[in-house]
C-alpha cells in the first residue's frame, strides 16, 4: 500500500514538472511571438538596415547567423564525433584518459565570454584573422565542441558490445566496424547533441561581439574574411545603442521571433532525421 502511494506521489511530481517546463516554455514563445510578429514583414526579412536600424529589415542578420551557424558545425561536428570515436573506441583505460574525459565534461559549462576572449586573442590577433566569419565560426566551434563530444560519447557508449563482437566475429576490421556498425547505431544520441548545440551556437552574443559581429552592415559578406552582422548581436545592440528605443525596440523583438523560428526549424528538422534513423536501426 505504502508503495503504491509512494508511486503515485511520484508520477504526480514527474507530471507537474514536466507541466510547469511546457507552460514557462508556451509562456516565453507566446511572449515573442506577441511583441515580434507586428514587426515581421517581406521587406523586414529581405531588406537591408536603413535610418540608423530603425527602418528597413535584418536580412544581413539573417545572412551572417546562418553562416556562423552552418560554419561551426562543420567545424565542431567532424572533430567531436572523430575525438568521441578515439576516446571510446581506441584509447586504452587510463587515469591520463578519464582525465580528459572529465576536462572535457568541465569546458562545456565554461561561459561562452571566455571563449571569445580566447577567439579574440587567438584568431583575431594571433592568426590575423580579424573580426571576420572565420574567426566566429572556428571560436563557436571550440566552445560547442565539448557538448558535441560527451553527447557522442555516451552514445557510442549505449551501443550494445555485442554488436561490437558479432561484426568482428564476421572478419570486419575494427574501423569497418565503428563506421558501419557503431556510428550508424550512435546517431540518433549524436545529433541531440548537434541539436542542442545549434540552438547554442544560433543564440550566443559574446563570441560573435567580440570575433565576427559588426554592428552596422548595409550589404552582405563577401567572404569568409569580411565582418558579419548575426541576429543575436543585432538584437543586443538594438537595445542598448541608439536614440530611437521605441523603433528599435520593436525591431529587437521581431529579430528574436525570427531567431527562435530557425532555431525551431533546425532542431525540428535534425529530430526528423533522428528519428528517420532510429526507425531505419
Amino acid at each position: 500500500m505504502n508503495k503504491d502511494i509512494t508511486q503515485k506521489l511520484g508520477f504526480i511530481c514527474l507530471s507537474l514538472c514536466a507541466l510547469i517546463t511546457v507552460f514557462f516554455l508556451g509562456t516565453l514563445i507566446y511572449f515573442i511571438v506577441v511583441r515580434g510578429a507586428g514587426a515581421i514583414s517581406w521587406q523586414f526579412l529581405t531588406d537591408v538596415p536603413r535610418k540608423f536600424m530603425t527602418q528597413g529589415g535584418v536580412a544581413p542578420a539573417i545572412v551572417g547567423t546562418f553562416y556562423l551557424t552552418l560554419g561551426s558545425i562543420m567545424i565542431a561536428l567532424p572533430l567531436g564525433l572523430a575525438c568521441a570515436v578515439y576516446l571510446c573506441e581506441y584509447s586504452p583505460k587510463s587515469v591520463v584518459v578519464n582525465i580528459i574525459r572529465i576536462s572535457i565534461n568541465n569546458l562545456a559549462g565554461v561561459p561562452s565570454v571566455v571563449f571569445g576572449l580566447f577567439g579574440m586573442a587567438v584568431f583575431v590577433k594571433f592568426l590575423g584573422f580579424g573580426v571576420s566569419i572565420l574567426s566566429g565560426c572556428l571560436t563557436l566551434a571550440i566552445m560547442v565542441l565539448p557538448s558535441i563530444i560527451s553527447a557522442s560519447q555516451e552514445s557510442l557508449m549505449a551501443v550494445p558490445q555485442s554488436y561490437r563482437e558479432a561484426s568482428l566475429a564476421l572478419g570486419a576490421t575494427q574501423w569497418y566496424t565503428i563506421k558501419k556498425i557503431v556510428v550508424p547505431s550512435a546517431l540518433p544520441g549524436i545529433l541531440t547533441g548537434v541539436i542542442l548545440s545549434v540552438g547554442r551556437v544560433a543564440g550566443e552574443t559574446a563570441p560573435i561581439l567580440f570575433t565576427a559581429g559588426t554592428f552596422y552592415m548595409r550589404g552582405y559578406p563577401k567572404s569568409i574574411f569580411s565582418e558579419v552582422m548575426a541576429l543575436p548581436y543585432h538584437i543586443y545592440a538594438l537595445m542598448t545603442e541608439g536614440a530611437h528605443p521605441v523603433a528599435q525596440t520593436k525591431i529587437a523583438y521581431g529579430c528574436a521571433l525570427i531567431l527562435l523560428i530557425l532555431v525551431l526549424t533546425v532542431s525540428t528538422l535534425a529530430i526528423f532525421i533522428r528519428q528517420k534513423q532510429r526507425s531505419m536501426s
